[in-house]
Formats: structure tokens, sequence, C-alpha cells
């Protein structure tokens, strides 16, 4: 079991870590030290919602209809395929995080809400390919999986909001960012042949 925990732990790692807009604003926020732990409480209850409630969905689907696990473990290794694609070509071209002027609480909160939930690929991460991951696990071990899934994002946000501002000089390096974007790439490409090896 500890295993398995530990499998979604890193899963869940290696899909949050990317960096995009949801996880640039965390460190901007961070950097700034403005409303960091509202931010960091939203995104982290937000991912553990989306994460478990994938896992029961996946499962009570899955349960009705086996065949729909395959079409997702075939689906979810195109994505994860193309994320990793997406992480090496950001590689070539790294960038920097410059902060955004001081914000309200409210327009701060609003900001978190949209880069979580308007975003199409939080739902392909979290709901998708970490419910259709955690379902791959079977019955009594799914729930395992999902928790380690949910650690690892507490884990993450917590530290890149209450820890961008002792890094915030290395964080401000386009070649911190291609080092991660790389290794991200990896993980990505081990997750999907994972995937397709069953």
């Amino acid at each position: 079991m500890l295993s398995i925990w530990g499998t979604g732990l890193l899963t869940g790692l290696a899909l949050i870590i990317a960096i995009g807009a949801q996880n640039a604003f965390v460190l901007r926020q961070g950097i700034r030290r403005e409303h960091v732990g509202a931010v960091v409480a939203l995104c982290i209850v937000s991912d553990a919602a989306l994460i478990l409630g994938g896992t029961a969905g996946i499962g009570a689907l899955v349960s009705q209809f086996p065949a729909v696990l395959d079409i997702l473990r075939y689906g979810g290794a195109a994505y994860l395929t193309w994320f990793a694609v997406r992480s090496f070509r950001s590689a070539l071209k790294p960038a920097a995080l410059t902060a955004e002027a001081p914000r309200s609480r409210g327009s701060v909160v609003a900001t978190t809400l949209a880069l979580t939930y308007l975003n199409p690929h939080v739902y392909l991460d979290t709901v998708v390919l970490l419910g259709s991951l955690a379902n791959q696990q079977g019955e009594g071990s799914r729930w395992v999986f999902a928790a380690g899934a949910v650690v690892g994002s507490t884990i993450w946000f917590c530290a890149l909001g209450y820890g961008a501002r002792a890094l915030s000089g290395v964080l401000k390096s386009p070649r911190t960012w291609r080092v991660v974007d790389v290794v991200i790439g990896v993980v990505m490409l081990a997750l999907a042949v994972k995937l397709i090896v069953g």
C-alpha cells in the first residue's frame, strides 16, 4: 500500500509541478508575500476535490462500462505524451517569472479560482488522468493512490507559495525552468509508457 501511495504522490507532483498559469501565479504571490495563505488553501482544496471526484467518478463509470478504462488509458497516454512534448518545447524557450503589482484579496482569490477552474488542463490532469491512474490500482487501492496525489498537491502548493520568497532568485532564472521542463517531460513520457504497458 505504501508503494501505491508513493506512486500517487509522485504522479500528482509530476503533473502539478509543470509551470503553467496557476503555478506561475502562486509563485508570484509567494514572491510578493501577498495573500499567500488564501491562494495556497484554494489551490489545495480545489485539487483535492477534483482528484477525489475523478477517482470516485471514474470508478463508478468503469464499474458500469469496463471498456472506458481502456479508452482512458490510451487517451491518458496520448495526453501525457503531448504534455511531455510541450514541456520539451518550453525548455527550448524558457522564460523568467516577473512579479505583479499589489492586488486586493478579492482580486487575488478571483484570479486563483479562474486560473484553477477555467483551465481545461486541470480537469484532464486531476479528474481524468489521476482518476484513471487511481482506478488502474484496483478497487482496494485506488483511494490510497488518490490520497498520495492529494498529499503531493498539498506539499507542492505549500512549498511553492511559502518557499517562493526564499527561492525567488533561482526561480527567476530561465535556466532553472529549462531544467524543470526537461525533467517534467521525461516523467510524463515514462508515465505514458507505463499507462500503455499496464
